[in-house]
């Protein structure tokens, strides 16, 4: 077994990496893993580094840790890259995805996954995405590629079309909202079976069981006595309705549908406790853990807080380098795996993970009103990726038509202004000939 070496691209997101860190050399059989941070920003990427070296001595473990902005050098013979880029950054990006919108009424909450927000989201990243996988297909062809980068569908969908290297998305919404339902119930997570499936951040709860017994009833006795969290009254509404429980949380769901942000209806807004502009706030939060961070990282006296994460990330290592198999919730291609979705388009469902890589498992039919929830983000997903891999702009005009929360506010002369208004204000992030 030899020591696997590790890419993180997009390591100057310190917070994120230090998670990922920490869970890799928590392992014993990964401990003397090498590990290469790669970042554009420099200053970024130095925090990083100095935080990956302090959890190599708090764990004293003979891993090397190394950080480059040399693309090239990262990648060359990694087995395992993890992709944690956000193409444009807040600033500019996300910016730019929130405040245009606004100017036609249209509000948003996360706008990274579908929405007008995350249509631009994805035209910005997959077809960088895509230049890095041509690189991986010349120095790292055998890597398995690891995507938390949003939109994750599109991303995944879209490297599908124009790669040959391997790659699953990761996204930790299904353990949380296990976790939050657990509480919510008062029964240990770790006694909870589930099986989940659909598409990223649209995903449900097929099965919720305790010893065999279905927890469902359990969770409408929340409701029923009053006990839903405020800040999840989307999702719990949606389960009065649906009889299924999604996995992603209220505010970002609020937006994937058409019924609870609409303008001149302040009600719902109250009604639902919807945190509108959302992740704008979490990002200027998390500029300022990041300054804690790295003013903690340059006192010699201060440690790092090691805390094994949620995510699935190095427990693929850990199965594929040591052949022990283990069950993650991943994101793939669907191939006969969700037999009422559409073949090709980008799946959620439970994957063994042994030496033989990622394996999914078969689905079939899913409750045919979930997948018609599904099939209007899919066609979202499905018309920009089509954009980015053909070249044809009109397509994300379509997919802006289609997208159940903009065209529940905006009318069809509306849709295309904005749509050609974010597209000028993205400039260079946005590749040339769909600009």
């Amino acid at each position: 077994m030899h020591a696997p070496k590790i890419t993180f691209i997009g390591a100057g997101s310190t917070v994120f990496a230090k998670h990922l860190m920490g869970d890799i050399l928590s392992f014993e059989e990964l401990r003397d893993a090498e590990i290469v941070l790669y970042d554009i920003d420099e200053q970024r990427l130095s925090e990083s580094l100095a935080v990956g070296n302090k959890i190599k001595r708090q764990l004293d473990v003979p891993a090397r840790i190394s950080a480059t902005t040399d693309r090239s050098r990262a990648l060359d013979g990694a087995d395992f890259c993890i992709n944690m880029i956000q193409v444009a950054g807040y600033k500019p990006g996300t910016v730019i995805d929130f405040e245009t919108p606004k100017a036609y009424g249209l509000r948003q909450t996360i706008a990274d996954t579908l929405g007008i927000g995350g249509i631009m989201r994805a035209l910005r990243t997959v077809p960088v995405l895509a230049d890095m996988s041509k690189d991986m297909e010349r120095l790292c062809p055998d890597t398995l590629h690891i995507n938390y980068a949003n939109p994750m569908a599109m991303n995944c969908w879209g490297l599908n079309r124009l790669s040959k290297i391997r790659t699953v998305g990761l996204c930790h919404s299904v353990p949380h909202t296990a976790g939050e339902l657990s509480e919510d119930i008062g029964v240990p997570v770790e006694e909870i079976d589930y099986l989940v499936a659909g598409i990223n951040h649209m995903a449900f709860y097929l099965k919720f069981e305790h010893k065999g017994e279905d927890l469902y009833p359990r969770i409408r006795q929340v409701m029923e006595e009053g006990r839903v969290p405020n800040w999840n009254r989307v999702r719990y509404d949606m389960f009065k309705r649906l009889g299924y429980f999604v996995t992603e949380s209220s505010e970002h769901f609020s937006e994937y549908v058409p019924w609870y942000i609409k303008s001149g209806r302040e009600d719902l807004i109250e009604r639902f406790n919807i945190p509108l502009d959302e992740y704008p706030r979490r990002c200027e939060s998390q500029i300022a853990d990041w300054q804690t961070l790295s003013k903690d990282m340059q006192d010699p006296d201060k440690t790092v807080e090691i805390e094994r994460s949620v995510e699935y990330g190095s427990h693929i290592i850990r199965a594929m380098v040591t052949g022990q198999p283990a069950v993650i919730y991943g994101n793939v291609i669907n191939d006969q795996i969700i037999s009422n979705l559409p073949q090709g388009c980008c799946v959620e469902v439970p994957c063994l993970v042994d030496r033989n890589g990622i394996q999914p498992t078969r689905i079939g039919a899913l409750p045919p009103h979930l997948a018609a929830l599904m099939q209007t983000n899919i066609n979202v997903q499905a018309l920009t990726v089509e954009a980015i891999v053909t070249g044809n702009r009109d397509h994300i005009f379509h997919a802006a038509m289609l997208d159940p929360h903009t065209a529940a506010e905006l009318d069809l002369d509306q849709i295309w202004a904005l749509t050609g208004d974010l597209l000028k204000a993205h400039g260079d992030w946005i590749p040339e000939n769909l600009r």
